[in-house]
């Protein structure tokens, strides 16, 4: 019983390797060995993309795997560098290093970045504070990657054409590429290998997609790098990689660096989370599995305190990664583990493995990794569906594409909160009349035959009421009020109304006094119980009649024909008894 608890206490991956099956192992190996495959070249390609020496990108894929295997609670999914994390990672840390370039001071800022982002990640986890990945709309998040994609394809041409930039942002970048294909900068034989790089990953990927495309790549390149000597033709060699794993590491930062580094890692952080779950979902949607926000949380969290305490940085899961270990047959986090250990051999007995590997190549693993974060069908979908979120998944798009990765997050969560505060600011709001043969009541834009007693009016506002939109509410109320013949009640189908501040509590005084003396009563139905409480606490019933509160629309309407005898109307015109025209649907 003992042994029991201690299990049901203990870490995901402890839990998950007490109920090992054997007949997994071989699977979670295989799936291990060709996940090693990918790992190495995109760890390495990702580092660079975030600024950092190639090495770190290795480093981090060890540290980051090992750890996730431990306390993850999904068995499949994969963690590592991120190419949506590393223009996030660049833009953090490049400023603070862009007086001397020092790499070491690189490396210690990013270890302190990932510290700071697994800190955040782990005590949200323990807070359960899941809710917060929800911050970025699936709009927003599509603008958001598009503009992500385009900046890391602008900024690795130049690596890929031979030669480097030092432009800061997208306008800048794409003038200073010019430049340099203007003045002749472009290395021929770096062209050669970086293009034709990734004309075969795009290949394999579209027609031998059971094949590691990256894996062939990168041997082929090695191997063309070695016969023509590409390193005598001006073409830049990642070289030999320092040998075994670095010791466990405080990172030395100065004071005035942490403010800067805690900004960009609030951003990680949120797309971080946002990929981790959104991937969870998507793998335990097909496994059975269930999605526990929190725990991935504190996974993802100790997966960066774990990077960051050995020269690592940032890291996210990986939604193509976890897919190949899929494909290949994982069954738990073991496969993470084999593929950590891979790395830690091939880093202590052949560290010189990848020195002939162009470097134009690892632009070419970028740059293909970047096609895949583009989301076109998703815009394309977004046009014909819903012009007001195409517009927000653009303006998301021009905000990293002109501001820059940190401030497009800024702009993308900014948006996503603007566009619910718009929702419930200016909501939707119908008159409503009964429809022969469908029960209950509609909205006369859609119906414009629906019969409608005269003097009655039922208005449906679909939104809480609040200090926002309570004068937007008020003024419909009063459009209605005024029509012509006027109406004696105003009744107000109340289901979508879930809350009433104490802004709209004041309105609602102000409101039902002005219809008062116009001779107008207002009425409510379906107010929910917690609401109509509130409403009491306001004290809204000295004005409000008591009895004017109906638990149905049903109910209000037969309280209305017993006080005043009115029979149905028909609209067959288009417009309403009370001389109101109908709006078009």
């Amino acid at each position: 019983m003992a042994r029991e608890v201690t299990v049901r206490g203990a870490p995901p991956g402890v839990r998950t390797l007490s109920g090992y099956r054997r007949k997994w192992l071989v699977k979670d190996v295989v799936a291990g060995v060709v996940l090693t495959t990918l790992l190495v070249p995109q760890g390495m390609a990702y580092a660079e993309l975030a600024g950092l020496p190639p090495i770190t990108g290795l480093y981090t894929s060890v540290l980051c795997l090992l750890a996730y295997a431990v306390f993850g609670p999904s068995r499949i999914l994969v963690l590592g560098p991120d190419s949506s994390l590393g223009p996030m990672i660049a833009a953090t840390i490049l400023p603070l290093v862009a007086a001397d370039g020092d790499p070491e001071r690189a490396v210690a800022l990013a270890s302190v970045l990932a510290l700071m982002v697994g800190a955040i990640t782990f005590l949200a986890g323990v807070a359960k504070l899941g809710f917060i990945a929800d911050l970025i709309s699936r709009p927003t998040m599509i603008g958001y990657m598009n503009g992500l994609a385009l900046t890391i394809l602008i900024g690795q041409l130049p690596k890929l054409f031979g030669f480097s930039t030092d432009a800061d942002g997208l306008i800048g970048e794409v003038a200073d590429f010019a430049s340099g294909l203007a003045d002749g900068e472009t290395v021929p034989a770096a062209l050669a290998v970086g293009a034709g790089a990734i004309v075969l990953v795009l290949v394999m990927q579209r027609w031998l997609a059971k094949v590691p495309a990256v894996l062939v790549m990168v041997v082929l390149a090695m191997a063309v790098s070695a016969l023509f000597d590409l390193g005598e033709h001006e073409v830049r060699l990642v070289g030999e990689l320092p040998e075994g794993l670095p010791p466990l590491t405080i990172p030395d930062v100065r004071f005035d660096d942490l403010g800067p580094l805690f900004v960009g890692a609030l951003g990680i952080a949120l797309v971080s989370l946002a990929d981790t779950i959104s991937n969870a979902s998507a793998f335990a949607a097909r496994t059975g599995q269930e999605v526990r926000g929190s725990d991935e949380m504190v996974a993802i969290g100790s997966a960066n305190l774990a990077a960051g305490l050995f020269q690592g940085f940032p890291v996210s899961t990986s939604g193509s990664r976890t897919a190949v270990a899929e494909r290949a047959g994982a069954r738990t986090q073991l496969t993470g583990v084999v593929g950590a250990s891979l790395i830690v051999l091939m880093l202590v007995l052949v560290p010189g493995l990848f020195r002939s590997l162009p470097q134009p190549v690892l632009a070419a693993v970028v740059i293909t990794a970047s096609l895949s974060l583009a989301d076109i069908a998703g815009t394309r979908r977004l046009w014909h569906q819903r012009k007001a979120e195409f517009l927000l998944s653009v303006v998301a798009f021009l905000g990293v594409a002109l501001l820059g990765v940190l401030p497009g997050i800024a702009v993308a969560v900014g948006l996503s909160i603007l566009n619910v505060f718009r929702r419930a600011w200016w909501p939707y709001n119908a008159v409503l009349g009964r429809v022969p043969g469908l029960g209950g009541y509609h909205d006369i834009r859609s119906y414009p035959d629906a019969e409608r007693l005269p003097g009655l009016v039922i208005l449906r506002f679909d939104a809480p009421l609040f200090f926002a939109n309570a004068k937007s509410f008020r003024g419909e109320v009063l459009r209605l009020a005024r029509g012509e013949p006027r109406p004696r009640w105003i009744l107000i189908a109340a289901e979508p109304v879930t809350d009433v501040d104490t802004t709209a509590a004041d309105v609602l005084e102000e409101l039902d006094r002005t219809l008062n003396e116009l001779g107008i009563n207002l009425v409510f139905a379906e107010l929910k119980d917690p609401v109509r409480r509130r409403v009491e606490r306001y004290e809204l019933t000295r004005t409000i009649d008591p009895h004017h509160f109906f638990p149905t629309v049903e109910a209000a309407v037969a309280a209305y024909r017993e006080e005043t005898g009115a029979g149905a109307e028909r609209t067959a015109d288009g417009s309403s008894p009370e001389g109101e025209p109908d709006r078009p649907a």
